[in-house]
């Protein structure tokens, strides 16, 4: 079920429908993050300008503000999948219309969550992405534990939140996490997968878009086998 819902989402990234959300998401992910970098960068400049390192060796302050620029560009690398999934938040919804209508066309779509909802579910979940490599990026100098904290951290996390919000938009909240417990062997795989897009460079973008297709077909797939309207986890022990 997994490989099948996987090949589908990837059908879906490429289709037209997605793929416009794609890169209007892309467009904005890219221009916020060199926006930050530049204003950074800019800082840093001005910082030097009052505070030299060394005024009889220039060329040390040069490579202080070249290593400083290196040094925020990796940042900023950690920081992409958080602000990607800040900026797809405002497309998610879309997103999983899309996928619904083009791959269900005899059923009925799910209903989207109040904006002012969608924009703190999304706040939210950027602001656990990016504590999580943050995290990661303090650890890069640990070898193995980053590696294995961010793969970790991402593959629940990611699985987590994009499979409530696909179960949502069908179901109330409680009963779209008592569904994700239910299945969560299933959905921590799926989480793995979407981690495993996140250390790819530049395919790390299409993480959000990807993630919320996958999870539009793997919860119409573990629907026919969920709990009962209104059932959790603990009521069927």
């Amino acid at each position: 079920m997994l490989f099948k819902a996987a090949a589908a989402a990837l059908r879906q990234v490429l289709s037209p429908g997605l793929r416009a959300i794609l890169l209007k998401s892309l467009a904005l992910t890219l221009g916020l993050l060199v926006a930050v970098w530049f204003a950074l960068t800019r800082a840093i400049q001005w910082f030097q300008s009052s505070h030299h390192i060394s005024a009889d060796y220039p060329f040390l302050d040069t490579l202080a503000f070249f290593l400083a620029g290196a040094g925020l560009f990796v940042a900023l690398a950690y920081v992409m999948p958080a602000v990607s999934i800040l900026v797809a938040g405002f497309f998610l919804d879309d997103a999983a219309e899309i996928v619904e209508r083009a791959d269900f066309p005899g059923e009925p779509t799910g209903r989207a969550l109040p904006f002012g909802a969608a924009m703190f579910s999304a706040l939210r979940f950027a602001g656990l992405a990016l504590v999580v490599n943050l995290v990661a990026l303090i650890l890069v100098f640990v070898p193995g534990v980053n590696l294995i904290a961010f793969f970790g951290a991402n593959a629940y996390l990611l699985g987590r939140e994009y499979f409530e919000l696909a179960a949502s938009r069908f179901r109330p909240l409680p009963e779209a996490r008592a569904m994700r417990e239910q299945f969560g062997i299933t959905v921590m795989l799926a989480g793995c997968l979407l981690a495993g897009l996140m250390v790819v460079p530049i395919v790390n973008l299409a993480t959000p878009l990807f993630g919320v297709a996958l999870m539009v077909h793997l919860h119409k797939g573990l629907s026919r086998k969920a709990l009962p309207a209104g059932a959790t986890p603990e009521r069927l022990r």
